[in-house]
């Protein structure tokens, strides 16, 4: 592949302090330059080193690509009229999950594949290089493999959550359905994952419960994730953090033993803002984890119930206005916390030898992202080197 410099950027983000000022290591006047799927170089624009092609920023910003950690985006159907219902004062429960279920099931690995490769471009053109998906709406064991199986082709950072809920068929008996998550299904869908998680929230799993799961599938080599006090306070963020679990997600309600818990161990709270503006639920308190030294990771839970947005965009400018974050926050949060949550050093940063994965914004600085909150700003996006918006 060519060489490639890009110059005259007006603000360019690295999220390396040894780079440039303050946490996001701002560049002023900076440049750019990629070989291959990396980044080669990076200072002052007037000193950029000859390369085969050029791109002149003019006068605006480049951020490392936004790194979307928590997603659901292997499933069919639709929920249109439950999000109508719940606009119109039905509150969300974890339940709705089960309509998409059976839509899921009844979909064709071609109608899947085509859903996930589609939002992974509406995601791209929003600057998103990263993301992560999730199984959870197949809730059989070969809906669960093949649900993984079509992720892993598309994407790197796949995770299994058959403990997503209890399907209708286990209802009566959820002791057996952990058995199977535990058992046939880890079997089937753990060589098609790097991660499991399970929903540890009324409704869905207790702590006895998520605790099975975790450790079957720390026992077969998946890092930890965990669905956590989204609902109500609860023990899921308490679960994560004792396993050592990479992300404890959502973190809505939380006590002040879990922010304890949390400053002090090595989890990741990722906090998903989309959620609480599409079910008009409380914002969780970011600025409470993050003046406590919590590392705190943003991501879209983009899922046809209760997130349907594949903006981080969005998601930032919603975490500045109401979850108390300033917007350098919110955009490390957005890129190096989300690599953070996925335990990658290789992105969410520009550095040398970091992936070429960057977004360049109409805007002199990376503040309009929250500043002009809707506006779509995200005018280049390059991934592991190649422009794909």
């Amino acid at each position: 592949m060519p060489s490639i410099a890009i110059t005259h950027i007006n603000t360019l983000v690295t999220n390396d302090p040894s780079l440039g000022s303050g946490p996001l290591g701002r560049i002023r006047d900076a440049a750019l330059v990629v070989e291959d799927d990396r980044v080669a170089w990076i200072g002052a624009s007037s000193r950029a080193p000859a390369t085969d092609s050029h791109i002149d920023a003019a006068g605006r910003s480049v951020i490392p690509g936004f790194v979307d950690s928590h997603a659901h985006l292997l499933f069919a159907g639709d929920r249109t009229a439950e999000f109508h219902a719940r606009m119109s004062g039905r509150p969300y429960e974890a339940g709705g999950i089960a309509t998409t279920v059976a839509a899921t099931r009844a979909a064709t690995d071609a109608e899947l594949a085509r859903r996930l490769a589609h939002f992974r471009h509406e995601m791209a053109r929003q600057g998103t290089t990263t993301v992560e998906t999730k199984s959870g709406y197949g809730l059989t064991v070969e809906d669960e493999a093949r649900a993984l199986r079509i992720a892993v082709r598309q994407l790197t950072e796949v995770t299994f959550l058959g403990a997503h809920i209890v399907p209708p068929e286990y209802r009566d008996d959820p002791a057996a359905y952990v058995d199977l998550v535990t058992g046939p299904m880890l079997d089937a869908c753990a060589p098609h994952a790097r991660w499991i998680d399970v929903f540890c929230e009324r409704g869905a799993f207790d702590a006895e419960q998520a605790r099975a799961v975790l450790l079957a599938g720390r026992a077969r080599g998946l890092g930890l994730r965990v669905h956590a006090n989204q609902l109500g306070p609860g023990p899921g963020v308490a679960l994560a953090v004792e396993l050592g679990a990479r992300s404890a997600d959502h973190c809505t309600h939380l006590t002040d033993a879990d922010v304890a818990a949390l400053a002090d161990g090595t989890t990741v709270a990722t906090l998903l803002p989309g959620c609480e503006f599409s079910t008009r639920a409380p914002y969780p308190d970011a600025r409470r984890l993050l003046d406590a030294g919590v590392v705190v990771a943003l991501a879209t839970d983009c899922n046809p119930g209760s997130s349907f947005t594949s903006s981080m965009p969005f998601c930032l400018a919603v975490a500045v206005r109401e979850m108390g974050m300033t917007p350098d926050e919110a955009l490390w949060s957005s890129t190096a916390g989300g690599a953070a949550a996925l335990d990658r050093t290789d992105i969410g940063r520009l550095a040398p030898g970091t992936r070429a994965d960057l977004a360049l914004l109409a805007a002199p600085d990376p503040v309009h992202l929250a500043y002009r909150p809707g506006v779509p700003l995200v005018s280049a996006v390059w991934q592991d080197g190649t422009r794909v918006a």
